[in-house]
């Protein structure tokens, strides 16, 4: 199975609805700049360094200790307009996932593959030339925290009301926020070089699994809306299900 470079994207002038939904869902590496709509993050008045395992083990308690199967509807909004439809992802464990999503009455489809932080293939993949993945706002949408690198800096803030943690990696941040109140929530912002790349709210429901999910990517700008309609647990899945769409 082959590998797809990481390249420096030039955002196109016209993309179809389903791939400019697997361009923000899937990658959102785009420079920061500013607007698209703001998701307020808490931030605490002091983050205390700690030790990356206890951000490891943080991390790995958000994952899914089985497989998902998972259905939801999505809105996505930028400066061309409007497109709407259904996806579907297939969570096996620990972390890799197939992404389907189709617009209205089918059209449009478009899949891709996450296995932890490296897009196996997408379809179209033309598409994937013109993205640098940014994996955690992929996982965050789905109430999962990735790990930090082993040389992160690890912080962290806890209180009653909510935790806080940031990874920080040369330039480079991470900052997840998780709130305690009704309902839930957890916040992750991604910043390269100081210039903020996106953020992801993700709304949980009484069962402790994602309701909601936003994505606010201020370079467009752009704006994903989530809803999750089923989160069931899944039987293992067939192996072609980790391999790209037939023509």
């Amino acid at each position: 199975m082959r590998r797809f470079a990481m390249t420096n994207p030039v955002r196109p002038a016209i993309i179809h609805p389903m791939r400019r939904l697997l361009v923000v869902i899937s990658t959102v590496g785009l420079a920061a700049c500013g607007g698209g709509g703001a998701i307020t993050v808490p931030r605490p008045a002091s983050l205390t360094p700690v030790a990356t395992d206890s951000a490891v083990a943080w991390a790995l308690a958000t994952r899914p200790t089985e497989n998902r199967e998972i259905r939801f509807r999505w809105q996505f909004r930028d400066d061309q307009g409007a497109a709407g439809g259904r996806g579907r992802i297939r969570l096996a464990t620990p972390d890799s996932a197939r992404l389907d999503v189709q617009g209205p009455l089918g059209s449009g489809r478009a899949a891709a593959f996450v296995s932890g932080d490296t897009a196996l293939w997408a379809d179209p993949e033309n598409d994937v030339k013109r993205l640098v993945p940014n994996y955690p706002l992929f996982w965050a949408l789905l109430g999962i925290v990735r790990s930090p690198a082993s040389a992160a800096v690890a912080r962290r803030y806890a209180d009653p009301a909510l935790t806080a943690w940031q990874f920080q990696t040369g330039a480079d941040t991470v900052d997840y926020v998780r709130t305690a109140g009704t309902p839930a929530r957890l916040i992750a912002e991604v910043r390269q070089a100081g210039k903020k790349i996106g953020t992801v709210e993700t709304v949980f429901g009484p069962d402790g699994l994602p309701a909601t999910a936003r994505l606010i990517v201020p370079s467009v700008p752009a704006r994903l809306d989530i809803t999750f309609v089923s989160n069931q647990k899944a039987k293992a899945f067939a192996s072609d299900t980790w391999t790209p769409p037939q023509p």
